[in-house]
């Protein structure tokens, strides 16, 4: 694993982190952001070992289900976890007023540790 790919996989095990210190003084919009790019770092960290990259969330997002999902690398219920993960990032970032709660976090959470857990298998894997 290249030092550029190791910077993003610890990165997003340190934004877990911060996501779980949100999470418990109940800022549950901030929580979901960190959640996301957890789960966002992890992904590119993957991509990038394989030479791949992309300009936009979106086309990340497109890229992990093109280059993860239909090469049977992963299951697609990952993919819909980092759509959704992108889903409430949107919601906690861009809404007023917060419409997330501590059940919505914390089942975020559990996929996001167990996405960022299995996409750094996927790349010692590699």
């Amino acid at each position: 694993m290249n030092e550029a790919v190791r910077a993003l996989v610890d990165k997003a095990r340190r934004y877990l982190r911060s996501a779980e210190l949100l999470r418990a003084a109940s800022d549950y919009d901030s929580a979901a952001s960190r959640l996301y790019y957890a789960m966002f770092y992890a992904t590119e960290a993957v991509l990038s070992a394989r030479g791949i990259a992309f300009r936009s969330h979106r086309s990340v997002l497109a890229g992990f289900g093109q280059h993860l999902v239909k090469t049977g690398d992963l299951p697609a219920e990952m993919h819909q976890w980092l759509l959704d993960a992108f889903d409430k990032r949107q919601i906690g970032d861009y809404l007023p007023v917060s419409q997330l709660e501590d059940r919505d976090i914390l089942d975020l959470q559990v996929k996001a540790v167990a996405f960022v857990d299995r996409m750094e298998r996927l790349l010692d894997e590699d």
